[in-house]
């Protein structure tokens, strides 16, 4: 049987056990709410007094602001596109000029065989005179101009050995030009005058609302008609309907049942006549 003191000494042991358990359950419990708290306050569990109920963080979500990308280097910068040249019209044509005249330089050849010619242009009005030249120069030299068969050919120059002068000149200025040989042109119409062709600038830029083609097409007419008289051709006449125009033909007065025509030749080398005009 046990005594009294180890009766004692065991409910003393018994006591002290308890009071670890004790310590013990109570140390955890308090490390579990700690850890519950925070895991509340991360997380956002259900039933933590004071936190949201619902999973995922509560702190706001920074927003980072984001640039523009750069251009790409690589990417094709765009091709302004370019400003059309204006299309003429009667209002942007002036009447009248200077009289004074600049003569064209580029393509002049000095020396050499053909009939020498010069070309001049009204200054103010608006055409450069070495761009006429060229347009001038590629009509006499076509294989349908009067240089076809190589009969006549043409050499620009740009001093007083010049046999035929080309003037392109404001209506006023052309039309006293054209006075000087007796004609009255009326702002409207060219001219040849002795070794003078006087070109109406209404004409090279505007063309005729009798020609079924473009201003360009149209110089060449003006340029064919008038070298034409200056080699000694008269006016023709329409030779039928639907035949193509002779460029001796007056066609800015009508086409008579013609078809407007710029060349003095065929592309096979036919020569577009008609019938003499008394």
């Amino acid at each position: 049987m046990l005594d009294t003191e180890q009766v004692r000494s065991r409910a003393r042991a018994h006591r002290v056990a308890r009071r670890r358990r004790r310590t013990t359950a109570t140390t955890t419990l308090l490390a579990l709410g700690a850890a519950s708290a925070y895991m509340g306050f991360v997380y956002g569990i259900p039933g933590i007094p004071g936190l949201p109920d619902s999973f995922g963080p509560v702190a706001t979500p920074t927003v980072v602001a984001q640039e523009s990308p750069a251009p790409n280097p690589t990417s094709p910068t765009p091709t302004p596109t370019p400003t059309p040249t204006p299309t003429p019209t009667p209002a942007s044509v002036p009447e009248s000029g200077p009289g004074t005249f600049t003569v064209a330089t580029a393509g002049v050849e000095g020396t050499g065989a053909g009939r020498p010619y010069r070309v001049e242009v009204e200054d103010g009005i608006g055409v450069d005179p070495d761009e006429a030249a060229e347009q001038i120069a590629a009509i006499l030299d076509h294989e349908q101009g009067w240089s076809h068969g190589g009969d006549v050919v043409f050499r620009q120059v740009a001093d007083e050995s010049a046999t035929l002068v080309i003037r392109i000149a404001t209506p006023n200025t052309s039309d006293a030009i054209c006075a000087t040989g007796g004609l009255d042109t009326h702002g409207e119409l060219n001219c040849r005058v002795g070794r003078t062709v006087a070109v109406n600038l209404k004409r090279w830029q505007l063309g005729s609302p009798e020609f079924d083609g473009p201003p360009e097409e149209y110089r060449a007419l003006i340029i064919n008609h008038e070298v034409g008289h200056w080699l000694g051709y008269g006016h023709r006449t329409c030779p039928g309907p639907g035949e193509p125009a002779p460029v001796m033909m007056q066609q800015i007065k009508g086409l008579y049942g013609c078809v407007s025509n710029a060349w003095p030749y065929a592309p096979d080398g036919t020569f577009h006549d008609g019938p003499k005009v008394p």
